[in-house]
Protein backbone atom coordinates (compact mmCIF):
# COMPACT_ATOMS: atom_id res chain seq x y z
CA UNK A 1 0.00 0.00 0.00
CA UNK A 2 1.32 3.40 -1.05
CA UNK A 3 1.76 5.84 1.51
CA UNK A 4 -1.08 7.97 -0.04
CA UNK A 5 -3.56 5.38 0.67
CA UNK A 6 -2.70 4.98 3.97
CA UNK A 7 -2.87 9.00 4.14
CA UNK A 8 -6.34 8.60 2.60
CA UNK A 9 -7.27 6.18 5.18
CA UNK A 10 -5.87 7.64 7.72
CA UNK A 11 -7.98 10.75 6.70
CA UNK A 12 -11.08 8.96 6.45
CA UNK A 13 -11.45 7.36 9.98
CA UNK A 14 -10.20 10.58 10.96
CA UNK A 15 -13.29 12.44 9.66
CA UNK A 16 -15.58 9.36 11.39
CA UNK A 17 -14.01 9.61 15.39
CA UNK A 18 -14.43 13.31 14.99
CA UNK A 19 -17.96 13.39 15.25
CA UNK A 20 -18.12 10.65 17.55
CA UNK A 21 -15.66 12.47 19.80
CA UNK A 22 -17.37 16.31 19.46
CA UNK A 23 -20.31 15.32 22.06
CA UNK A 24 -17.69 13.80 24.65
CA UNK A 25 -17.75 15.91 28.09
CA UNK A 26 -20.07 18.24 26.25
CA UNK A 27 -22.22 20.69 28.51
CA UNK A 28 -24.72 22.85 27.09
CA UNK A 29 -25.17 26.83 27.57
CA UNK A 30 -29.08 25.40 29.03
CA UNK A 31 -27.11 22.68 31.18
CA UNK A 32 -25.39 25.24 33.49
CA UNK A 33 -27.55 27.84 32.93
CA UNK A 34 -25.78 30.39 31.13
CA UNK A 35 -27.27 31.26 27.70
CA UNK A 36 -25.44 33.78 25.53
CA UNK A 37 -28.50 36.09 24.22
CA UNK A 38 -28.10 35.43 20.58
CA UNK A 39 -26.85 31.78 20.42
CA UNK A 40 -28.99 28.66 21.06
CA UNK A 41 -29.78 27.05 24.14
CA UNK A 42 -27.95 23.30 22.58
CA UNK A 43 -25.07 25.84 21.87
CA UNK A 44 -21.82 24.44 23.90
CA UNK A 45 -21.46 26.18 26.79
CA UNK A 46 -17.61 26.32 26.15
CA UNK A 47 -15.86 24.47 23.14
CA UNK A 48 -12.48 23.25 23.34
CA UNK A 49 -11.24 22.83 20.42
CA UNK A 50 -7.38 21.33 21.09
CA UNK A 51 -8.80 18.90 23.38
CA UNK A 52 -11.52 17.44 21.05
CA UNK A 53 -8.82 17.26 18.05
CA UNK A 54 -6.32 15.49 20.13
CA UNK A 55 -8.51 12.66 21.35
CA UNK A 56 -9.75 12.38 17.80
CA UNK A 57 -5.63 11.81 16.84
CA UNK A 58 -5.33 9.64 19.20
CA UNK A 59 -8.48 7.27 18.36
CA UNK A 60 -7.95 7.24 14.56
CA UNK A 61 -4.09 6.11 15.44
CA UNK A 62 -5.59 3.39 17.43
CA UNK A 63 -8.28 2.48 14.48
CA UNK A 64 -5.73 2.85 11.73
CA UNK A 65 -3.50 0.86 13.55
CA UNK A 66 -6.29 -1.81 14.06
CA UNK A 67 -7.00 -1.83 10.56
CA UNK A 68 -3.29 -1.98 9.17
CA UNK A 69 -2.55 -5.07 11.43
CA UNK A 70 -5.50 -6.83 10.08
CA UNK A 71 -5.37 -5.48 6.07
CA UNK A 72 -1.34 -5.03 5.58
CA UNK A 73 0.17 -7.11 8.26
CA UNK A 74 -2.83 -10.35 8.17
CA UNK A 75 -3.56 -9.93 4.74
CA UNK A 76 -6.99 -9.86 4.91
CA UNK A 77 -9.01 -7.87 2.64
CA UNK A 78 -12.64 -7.53 1.46
CA UNK A 79 -12.83 -11.07 -0.56
CA UNK A 80 -11.61 -12.40 2.89
CA UNK A 81 -14.35 -11.00 4.67
CA UNK A 82 -16.89 -11.78 2.47
CA UNK A 83 -15.84 -15.42 2.63
CA UNK A 84 -17.15 -15.15 6.21
CA UNK A 85 -20.20 -14.49 5.82
CA UNK A 86 -21.36 -15.73 2.29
Amino acid sequence: MSLFSAFAVYFIIWWLVLFAVLPFGLKTQAEVGEVVPGTVESAPHRFRPLRVLGWTSLIALVVFALWWLVTVEFGFDFDTFAGLFW
